[in-house]
């Protein structure tokens, strides 16, 4: 969903079009570009109107990408005002907090908005030297939020005055506001407020788990404002009431000539601060650790973050209680009504709210890619982390690529479309650790407990001969099914079965179908996950198209087929079921939700459906077998056997 995120890359490459035409073909091309840029006016008018704020027709677009903020001028008035309060904010040590705006202007208009620029200080002085441009632009970042004037009062245009709440997150760095009219496409800056401020910008913050390359390894990774040869960072943890240790961290970073196009190269670019991971080894098996982030100042005083604390995971193949959340394509969401978002993910904090409310029975969550919709603009991955943290730092969060991450032409990615606005994998890839040999080829295995799990990712060649593809086959291959019965294979793009896609006669991704399905079938994975598809689908056990079991919910015994599922329902708009009613899809629903898989031993699996806007079961089943299940010769899924004795 990336076109409209390019609107002003199609202007700039106009207007850059236009000047580079040598003089004595000018005249004789005027005609042309004239018609081209009649063309882009009318697209743009019907863009402007389509995406009026007073519409949230949930097109998917990118907020940030409507405000056409190198178009914005100065027109300064005396008479207008934007104050906000309080100027310190984090005082009791709080990540976030509110903040009240009071806005006044002597010519209100309904399309008057207000931006949250962060640093305080958006002039062009903060804009990157460029040979590109002959003339600078006034303002050359995207704000990091925005609403409109009247959203707190419908009697703005009447009494030019409104009185507005933002929700901040500490982001390392300063923040103001800005009151604009001229509406998104045409901005004019009215006024500017005071600067408001954490205590501390720089603070540890936003811890994630996730799992390690090994069973009794965990990894804490967070962002600060500390560079490594400002601060030293660690990890203090331990084992609940018992002494603590320290583990160090190493530090990473990014910057703007690491993405890859716009607009993460432009008006989309924030710095992002720096990353911390620390591996915390040798944990006991189901044990409660604590732990805290720190940085250590050259003086030798330590920065400390709030106190946090897991459960270690299961030993491989251990018989316990099992759960396990997956879902795909959740983005975020602004608790404070900003960016429109009711139109673009409506259903990210209800999925993100019933998953906190439900965390003492929840072991481990996959969100199968798609993970911000950031599409490009950096803060947003920020505000992400912050919206996650009550889950993420209790239990490992473990994500996928999706096309809204690595997806840019030119790239390497297996789709050549520029979904993820220029991020080419950069920032999941440097924000989240996943225990892959290579973090730029986001494909890995992990286990925990009775599962085995094959992350595959879907914007990388997954052909047959690819590289991909023999790690597919070892990851399923190497699962010991009396230890691990649970056998699960995850993407994001659906690689598997849906009827939400319908092109040529072929449903999903047919190529996908065709090169993995061969493998599903010999290794016998239990159950495929998928995102993309904003909606939830659930296959019956399924072979080449048909159905291999008559059974609906449950299936016991030997299971001839893999159970595909799509997840894609986490918050971002919805997807419509397609019209075409297969006969392998046994439930659809267009509705935001995710899914929960409970083993209670090796012999018995639950899988259900809960939406997210009440948390309560819509579709299950379950799968009863034994080991000698699993050992059974099916179709495409015998060992071979020889007539020696």
């Amino acid at each position: 969903m990336a076109e409209t995120s390019m609107l002003y890359i199609g202007v700039y490459s106009l207007r850059t079009e236009i000047m580079s035409v040598p003089k004595p073909q000018m005249e004789e091309g005027f005609s042309f570009l004239s018609l081209k840029v009649v063309l882009l006016l009318v697209f743009l008018v019907q863009f402007t109107v389509a995406d009026s704020h007073h519409k949230h027709a949930g097109d998917g677009v990118q907020p940030l990408s409507k405000i056409q903020i190198h178009r914005a001028v100065y027109e300064l008035h005396e008479n207008a005002s934007i104050k906000a309060y309080p100027v310190l904010l984090g005082t009791k040590r709080e990540d976030s907090q509110w903040v009240t705006v009071e806005v006044a202007s002597p010519k209100p208009s309904e399309d008057d908005w207000l931006a949250v620029f962060s640093p305080a200080n958006f002039n062009s002085s903060t804009c990157p030297s460029t040979n590109d441009r002959q003339e600078a632009p006034n303002i050359c970042s995207a704000p990091i939020k925005y609403r409109f004037a009247n959203d707190s009062n419908a009697d703005y245009v009447k009494t030019g005055e409104a009185s507005l709440k933002f929700q901040l997150i500490n982001q390392r760095a300063d923040f103001s506001f800005a009151l604009f009219s001229g509406g998104l496409f045409s901005p004019k800056l009215l006024a500017v407020s005071n600067a408001v401020s954490f205590v501390n910008p720089k603070a540890p913050l936003y811890p994630r788990l996730a799992q390690g390359k090994y069973w009794d390894e965990m990894t804490v990774t967070w962002t600060s404002g500390y560079n490594i040869i400002e601060a030293v960072p660690f990890v203090e943890w331990g084992l609940k009431g018992e002494a603590q240790i320290q583990s160090p961290a190493g530090t990473l970073t990014f910057h703007r000539e690491s993405m890859c196009a716009p607009p993460a190269r432009t008006v989309g670019w924030r710095d992002p601060g720096f990353f911390h991971t620390s591996f915390l080894k040798n944990l006991w098996p189901n044990s409660l650790y604590t732990y805290k982030l720190g940085h250590r100042l050259s003086n030798g005083s330590n920065i400390w973050s709030k106190s946090y604390h897991f459960k270690s995971s299961p030993y491989p193949g251990q018989d316990s209680l099992q759960r396990v959340v997956i879902f795909g394509d959740m983005g975020k969401a602004e608790r404070d009504g900003s960016n429109e978002y009711n139109a673009y993910q409506p259903g990210s904090l209800n999925t993100t709210d019933q998953l906190i409310k439900d965390l003492d029975n929840i072991d481990i969550v996959f969100h199968i890619g798609d993970i911000t919709y950031a599409n490009g603009y950096i803060s947003q991955w920020d505000q992400f982390t912050s919206q996650v943290e009550p889950i993420a730092s209790v239990v490992p969060y473990m994500i996928a690529s999706g096309n809204h991450e690595r997806d840019v032409p030119g790239t390497g990615s297996f789709y050549d479309g520029n979904d993820s606005g220029g991020e080419c994998g950069v920032l999941a890839e440097t924000m989240f650790y996943v225990p892959a040999e290579n973090r730029a080829k986001f494909w890995y295995s992990t286990d925990y407990g009775m599962f085995h799990f094959c992350i595959a990712d879907s914007e990388h060649d997954w052909r047959e001969g690819s590289e991909q593809y023999k790690f597919i086959e070892k990851c399923l291959a190497s699962a010991d099914r009396q230890k691990q019965p649970w056998l699960i294979f995850a993407a994001h793009r659906v690689l598997g079965y849906t009827s939400s896609s319908w092109r040529d006669g072929s449903f999903g991704e047919p190529m996908g179908r065709e090169s993995l399905q061969k493998l599903w079938q010999k290794y016998k994975v239990d159950i495929a996950f998928f995102g993309h598809v904003h909606n939830y689908e659930r296959t019956c056990p399924i072979y080449q198209n048909q159905c291999v079991n008559t059974e609906k919910s449950h299936y016991s015994g030997t299971v001839n087929g893999t159970i595909h599922v799509v997840v894609g329902g986490g918050g971002s708009h919805l997807t419509d079921s397609g019209p075409v009613q297969t006969t392998w899809s046994l439930f659809r629903d267009s509705d935001f939700g995710f899914v929960k898989l409970t083993a209670f031993n090796h012999s018995s699996l639950l899988m259900e459906y809960k939406k997210s806007s009440d948390g309560k079961v819509y579709d299950s089943f379950t799968i009863s077998r034994d080991y000698r299940d699993v050992l059974a010769c099916v179709h495409d899924g015998c060992e071979p056997t020889t007539l020696a004795t």
